[in-house]
């Protein structure tokens, strides 16, 4: 395999950061889904798809989760948020979770319900009943994962916690935990990318 910057020498957690670096972080102006302006995107879309980092992205979610006492296929059976972020980070832990022979499905949030056919919001295996976890790419205020949470609460899925692979450290944090009693979990903040 080919890593950027010769990254392949890395630890996997060291591996994927130099990845983001690498790949994500574009310097600039730039109007974020908050609302907020930044001087930087981090566009985890250039990870989340990417053959090398990808799988690396399943895996270390996996990895954080189970640090937090949070076993796949024990203590949670599906991931997945609202489309679009948070539909490769779900597909790469539930590939992740099958390669260790652990049983993880994955499911996707639509910002709205289809308006045909079944007419679901949440499209994938049913989440009713079932503990499932919450994720997504970037977090700047939450608003992403509290929309995914509110939905799934609504299909009477039990919400574990909420993960993501980078806290832009603006509150989303905070948020989700006092005003959702959700755990919040994330691989890298701003000062790991070298953006604080």
């Amino acid at each position: 395999m080919t890593f950027p910057n010769d990254s392949a020498g890395l630890d996997p957690r060291a591996r994927l950061l130099a990845l983001i670096r690498e790949l994500a972080v574009i310097q600039g102006r730039f109007v974020l889904a908050s609302g907020r302006e930044a001087s930087y995107y981090v566009d985890l879309r250039r990870v989340t798809l990417h053959h090398v980092a990808a799988p690396l992205v399943g895996h270390l979610l996996l990895d954080l989760l189970e640090e937090r006492g949070l076993v796949p296929g024990e203590d949670y059976l599906a991931v997945g948020g609202l489309t679009m972020g948070a539909d490769p980070v779900a597909a790469a832990m539930l590939h992740a979770a099958a390669s260790r022979g652990l049983g993880l499905d994955a499911f996707v949030v639509r910002k709205d319900a289809k308006t045909h056919g079944l007419q679901r919001r949440i499209e994938g295996p049913d989440v009713t009943g079932r503990p499932v976890v919450a994720v997504e790419d970037t977090s700047t205020t939450g608003g992403s994962v509290i929309t995914a949470v509110e939905a799934l609460r609504e299909a009477g899925a039990e919400v574990k916690a909420v993960a993501v692979i980078v806290d832009r450290d603006t509150g989303a944090a905070q948020k989700i935990t006092a005003e959702l009693g959700v755990p919040y979990h994330y691989l890298f903040g701003l000062s790991d990318l070298g953006l604080d």
